[in-house]
C-alpha cells in the first residue's frame, strides 16, 4: 500500500513543476500552456480526444501483437536452423541500418492513409527488440541442459531440444523484448500518423499545432502518455503472471 502513492506523488510534483516554470517564466499559452489549461481542454474534449485514441490504441495492439508474432518466428528459426542464420542474421543485421522512420512516407504511399501503414510502422519498430532478445536467450540456453535432455529423451531432435528446453530458457529474455515493444510501439504508431493519416492522437496533434490550440496538443500528448504507460504496466503484469517461477518476476519490490 506505501507503493501506492508513489504515482500520484510524482504525478502531482510534475504538475506542480509544470506550473512554476510557467508561472515564473512568464510564458505565453501559445507557448507552454499551464496544466490547468490542458486539463480544461482535456475534460472539454473528452469524446474526441477517446475517439482518436481509440484508434491510435488499436495500431499500437495489432501492431505489437503482430510485430511479437513475427519477431518470435525469426528468432526461432534462427535458433533452429543454421541455414536460416547464416541467411537471415545478416539482414536482420543490415535492416537496423535504416532508420525506420525514415520508411514512413513509404508505407503510407504503398499502404494508404488507412490504419494498415500506422500498424505496420509500429510492426516495424518493436520487430527487432522482440527477435534480437528472444534470439539472444536462446542462444544462451545453459549447456547443461541440453546435455541433460540428450541423455534423458529418446530421441533427441533439434527440434526437440528447442521446445522443452531452449524455448523455456528463453522465455524471460522474450520477457524483456516485450516490455521494450511495449515501451516503443506507440512511437512507430504517432510517427505514421504524423506522415499521413486522417485519425488518430498523432493527427489530433498535428491538427491542433496548425491551428495554434497548444492546450489541446498538450491534452492529445497526456493521453497518449498514459496510453502508453498503460499498455507498458499491462504487459508487465501479465509476464509477471505467466513467469513466477523467473527471480525477475518474483521478487518482492523493497524500498
Amino acid at each position: 500500500m506505501k507503493g501506492f502513492w508513489r504515482g500520484p506523488l510524482t504525478l502531482g510534483g510534475l504538475l506542480l513543476a509544470w506550473q512554476l516554470v510557467v508561472t515564473f517564466g512568464a510564458l505565453p499559452p501559445y507557448i507552454l500552456p499551464g496544466p490547468a489549461a490542458v486539463l480544461r481542454r482535456l475534460w472539454q474534449q473528452a469524446g474526441l480526444l477517446l475517439y482518436h485514441a481509440g484508434v491510435t490504441a488499436l495500431e499500437i495492439v495489432l501492431g505489437m501483437l503482430l510485430g511479437t508474432l513475427l519477431g518470435c518466428g525469426t528468432a526461432l528459426a534462427l535458433g533452429y536452423s543454421r541455414r536460416a542464420r547464416r541467411w537471415l542474421l545478416p539482414v536482420l543485421i543490415a535492416s537496423q541500418a535504416i532508420p525506420v522512420f525514415a520508411i514512413a512516407p513509404l508505407l503510407v504511399l504503398w499502404l494508404g492513409y488507412g490504419m494498415g501503414s500506422k500498424i505496420t510502422m509500429a510492426m516495424l519498430i518493436i520487430y527487432f527488440p522482440v527477435t534480437a532478445n528472444f534470439y539472444d536467450g536462446l542462444r544462451h540456453t545453459q549447456r547443461g541442459w541440453l546435455d541433460l535432455a540428450q541423455v534423458m529423451l529418446t530421441e533427441p531432435r533439434r527440434w526437440a531440444l528447442l521446445w522443452h528446453i531452449a524455448i523455456p530458457a528463453a522465455l524471460p529474455a522474450l520477457a524483456s523484448g516485450l516490455r521494450v515493444a511495449a515501451a516503443i510501439a506507440p512511437i512507430g504508431a504517432v510517427i505514421g500518423e504524423w506522415v499521413g493519416s486522417s485519425a488518430g492522437l498523432g493527427y489530433l496533434m498535428l491538427h491542433a499545432n496548425s491551428r495554434m490550440q497548444v492546450d489541446l496538443m498538450f491534452a492529445a500528448l497526456l493521453v497518449l502518455a498514459a496510453l502508453a504507460v498503460g499498455l507498458y504496466f499491462t504487459v508487465d503484469a501479465s509476464l509477471r503472471r505467466l513467469l513466477p517461477w523467473h527471480p525477475t518476476f518474483s521478487e518482492p519490490e523493497t524500498d
